[in-house]
């Protein structure tokens, strides 16, 4: 009983507190269905990327990535990025150097494309990491390319 409570009043202080600290350590397969359908709902025309929050214990968080077409690619400069496919497949571009690039924040940088990087076909169930200070972009989207991301911060 105890760790039903438990469990209710971290349920609780996450929905009711979605701008404030989250500590979400459980996601069934049905909370994860959910957010893909909606992330379909909420996609604006033109928008390549819908990103929720799935888990969260700081310092690190497990984001759904909904994407439908080619955006931008990144460099996050203290921060290595593990991806696992759920459904989809798409390509992904690393590597190389970023065109046309822009500082996102103090962290990240953010281009139109890449030039110069190693391509690598994605599908349902792969899993990879792109180190930190690294180009990486989904170069190609084969219809909707569904992730888990985790941005990994060294030590």
């Amino acid at each position: 009983m105890r760790l039903l409570v438990g469990i209710f009043l971290i349920s609780s202080a996450w929905a009711q507190n979605p701008g404030g600290p989250m500590i979400r350590t459980f996601a069934s397969s049905a909370q994860i269905q959910a957010l893909i359908a909606n992330a379909k709902k909420i996609q604006k025309p033109g928008q390549p990327l819908v990103s929720q929050p799935i888990l969260q214990l700081a310092p690190y968080t497990a984001s759904l990535e909904y994407r439908t077409a080619v955006g931008p690619a990144a460099v996050h400069e203290k921060e290595a990025e593990m991806f696992y496919v759920i459904e989809g497949a798409g390509t992904l571009m690393t590597g190389g150097k970023l065109v046309d690039e822009k500082r996102s924040n103090a962290a990240n940088l953010s281009g139109t494309a890449i030039e110069g990087g190693k391509s690598q076909a994605v599908a349902a169930g792969d899993m990879m990491m792109v180190p930190e200070n690294t180009p990486h972009w989904f170069s190609e989207i084969k219809g909707q390319l569904i992730l888990m991301s985790i941005h990994l911060a060294r030590q």
